[in-house]
């Protein structure tokens, strides 16, 4: 046996250098070194998620296609589409945004019944999971009725309504994503306004990037009359017009007595949408965060609305 000291003991050991050992260490320092490089492609883990219309060349929607009809293009490298359904397969978050300022409250009987007969209609067919919510936003936001399957509530809430003061509209569209992004499914914000934001602490490109962030997809409608440009608050139209073609949606200018015709429309696109999903891979990346997506189809003479985009990976920029 042999005896070791105490001062053995509490000694430093000392590895002894071998070839398999230096050539080991060697290839740990060589990847090291790799990964601290700034890549030019990289491996997002996060699953990006796409609400798609099809519709044919009279603007009809288009269902029934598989995934195989579909190419998904991130920065211009296609993808593989790894989540894909069709329809009522997913259920629905709605959530309605109504504007109750003082320049909207003249029209806000009709705005109102209009909302509920699409209600009606939403919860009448579909995924019995569908939901709806009610936010309405002046010079403050509100959530007036949580998301909700109750037909008598949001009635009962609704006829409370009376427009006072400016418009939000940015902030309600903001806080309205906070809201609806923890929500399974798919997610749609409708917002029936007369167009313009007079008192938002939000600004427009904080409006859309957390639409965007949230899934979802605006549809907007301007209740206001269309009869000519006179009055009009173009700024506000032309900012909402923006929002809602970002995230794969559309702007309806119907008027107040047309606000059904929009909404049908809208219920028609959300009835026939598809969810495309995908991890994204080795896609180049810019300065630039926004990644722009597009969406082809095989079938000649459909088109794709979707969103443009999403906020995703981006080079580092030196300060």
């Amino acid at each position: 046996m042999t005896h070791v000291t105490e001062a053995e003991l509490k000694a430093p050991r000392r590895l002894k250098a071998c070839p398999t050992f230096l050539l080991m260490a060697t290839f740990l320092l060589t990847v090291a070194v790799i990964f601290a490089q700034e890549a030019t492609f990289k491996v997002d883990v996060r699953l990006v998620r796409l609400i798609a219309t099809v519709k044919d060349t009279g603007g009809k929607p288009v269902g029934g296609l598989e995934k195989g009809d579909f190419t998904v293009l991130d920065n211009g490298v296609e993808q593989n589409i790894t989540l894909f359904e069709r329809h009522t397969a997913q259920p629905l978050s709605v959530a309605v945004l109504i504007d109750t300022s003082g320049s909207a409250g003249k029209e806000m009987k009709y705005q109102t019944e209009s909302v509920l007969r699409f209600l009606q209609a939403l919860f009448k067919e579909g995924h019995p999971e569908d939901a709806a919510s009610l936010v309405t936003f002046n010079w403050q936001v509100e959530e007036v009725v949580p998301f909700s399957r109750s037909l008598r509530r949001f009635d009962a809430e609704m006829k409370k309504l009376r427009g006072v003061a400016g418009t939000s509209l940015y902030d309600g569209i903001y806080l309205t994503a906070e809201r609806i992004q923890d929500r399974e499914g798919r997610r749609v914000m409708i917002v029936v306004t007369d167009g313009a934001d007079t008192i938002s602490s939000k600004n427009f490109h904080e409006a859309m990037r957390s639409a965007h962030e949230a899934d979802a997809v605006v549809y907007g409608i301007l209740s206001m009359p269309i009869t000519n440009d006179a009055g009009r608050q173009l700024g506000g139209e032309h900012a909402l017009y923006g929002i809602a073609q970002s995230t794969g949606g559309k702007m309806f200018t119907p008027g107040y007595k047309a606000l059904d015709l929009a909404f049908a429309e809208i219920l028609r696109d959300l009835r026939t949408q598809y969810l495309i999903g995908f991890y994204p891979r080795n896609v180049p990346l810019t300065k630039d965060p926004f990644h722009r997506i597009e969406i082809r189809v095989s079938r000649p003479g459909l088109r794709v609305v979707s969103r443009s985009g999403y906020y995703g990976e981006a080079l580092a920029t030196s300060r």
